[in-house]
């Protein structure tokens, strides 16, 4: 089994392209896994993420795919 990339929560959110407070959210909603305690000490797999992509000419960017919703869970 390969081993987590672990990253902070800032790191996630550039990743994604996506804010901060979207990455804690998905976490409370059970989309991604929480490592290592709360607050700043967590940690985020990358793996679990969908990357941001940027085009190369227009430079525009199209932001990662949320993760899916657990079975029976309603978004926040």
């Amino acid at each position: 089994m390969n081993r987590p990339q672990l990253v902070t929560a800032a790191d996630a959110a550039y990743y994604t392209g996506r804010p901060v407070g979207t990455i804690w959210r998905w976490a409370s909603e059970g989309r991604i896994h929480r490592y290592g305690g709360k607050g700043k000490a967590a940690r985020y797999d990358l793996r679990e993420l969908d990357r941001k992509t940027v085009h190369p000419w227009t430079g525009e960017i199209h932001l990662g795919d949320p993760p899916p919703l657990p079975a029976g869970v309603r978004a926040a």
